[in-house]
């Protein structure tokens, strides 16, 4: 089974104002409501790839019923700890001249809770696939996605990161299956300019040798980039279309991704699949459908620029 998790769900109010001025009562011109967070996107994404998964993470109040209810209605499965103190968060996102983001705190989340959420961690099984997504709510230990992974080391899981900085270096003690940083975050991670695709390679490959073993990452209108753990590295296109939405595109190539890859077994397979995943969801207001995904694959050039080392 695959297990996505959001530690911190949402739920993402997305609205369009024409000509947004502050001070002044605006009105809509647009709006969407959907189930956000990273993990669910990744779920989304998933399902609609034909992969049954279980999301897990943390609700609360009645926001937190809304983002079960709605994935209820998805046919999406979850098991969710509900939290007593506090209520899921409700994130604004607004379309103007400029995009603005305001995002909610979210729930308190006790000892208690949390060991019941570790609970069902520890009844994952050889052969599982475990996705950590997104950051950690600051009402729990920064040290969280390293304790999750250590209490699957002994374990033949599959762990899939998508974390920032040391969210993500902290963990590839314990050999993540696969990260996915983009190559801003690739740059900040080693406080570096990233000036040519082998400036990418090379520090994609320092991941490698801290622990992961396979990195993959996400360039936007250049691609993406993959060294695999046999040291191969390929390269994707891009799909041609016109970016619409940059929320979950990143959770969409990690989706597809994994899905290329159980269905495949190559890591070429997978780096197309993932590529068109992220490329369709950028093209479309939600997030990409299954048919979408199936049209822009086909535009999707993977090369191989260089072997192993071995």
């Amino acid at each position: 089974m695959i297990y996505t998790v959001t530690l911190n769900p949402s739920i993402d109010y997305v609205i369009k104002v024409n000509n947004l001025t502050n001070g002044q009562v605006n009105r809509v011109a647009e709006e969407h409501v959907y189930p956000g967070g990273k993990g669910i996107n990744v779920t989304r994404i998933l399902k609609n790839l034909d992969n049954d998964n279980i999301a897990l993470g943390f609700v609360s109040g009645f926001t937190g019923d809304y983002i079960v209810n709605s994935l209820k209605d998805l046919n999406l499965k979850s098991e969710f700890i509900k939290v007593k103190e506090g209520f899921t968060r409700i994130n604004v996102k607004i379309k103007s001249d400029e995009e603005t983001e305001i995002n909610g705190q979210g729930p308190k989340i006790s000892e208690e809770e949390l060991n019941k959420f570790y609970a069902i961690i520890d009844k994952l099984v050889d052969g599982d696939i475990l996705i950590l997504s997104g950051s950690i709510p600051s009402c729990l230990d920064e040290k969280l996605y390293e304790k999750i992974m250590e209490r699957v080391n002994s374990k033949d899981i599959k762990v899939v990161v998508d974390a920032t900085k040391n969210l993500l270096l902290n963990v590839l003690k314990y050999r993540p299956f696969l990260i996915k940083p983009n190559n801003h975050e690739l740059a900040e991670m080693f406080d570096v300019e990233l000036k040519s695709t082998e400036d990418v390679i090379f520090y994609a490959r320092k991941l490698k040798e801290m622990g992961a073993r396979n990195v993959l990452i996400s360039m936007g209108g250049d691609g993406a980039l993959l060294v695999s753990e046999d040291d191969e590295v390929f390269i994707s296109s891009v799909a041609k279309g016109e970016v619409v939405n940059s929320v979950g595109a990143g959770d969409s190539m990690v989706a597809g991704f994994v899905s290329g890859y159980l269905k495949t077994g190559s890591y070429e397979e997978a780096l197309r699949l993932g590529a068109a995943s992220g490329g369709a969801t950028a093209f479309s207001s939600d997030l990409a459908s299954r048919e979408f995904i199936d049209r822009l694959v086909k535009e999707i050039n993977v090369e191989k620029i260089r072997k192993s080392l071995s």
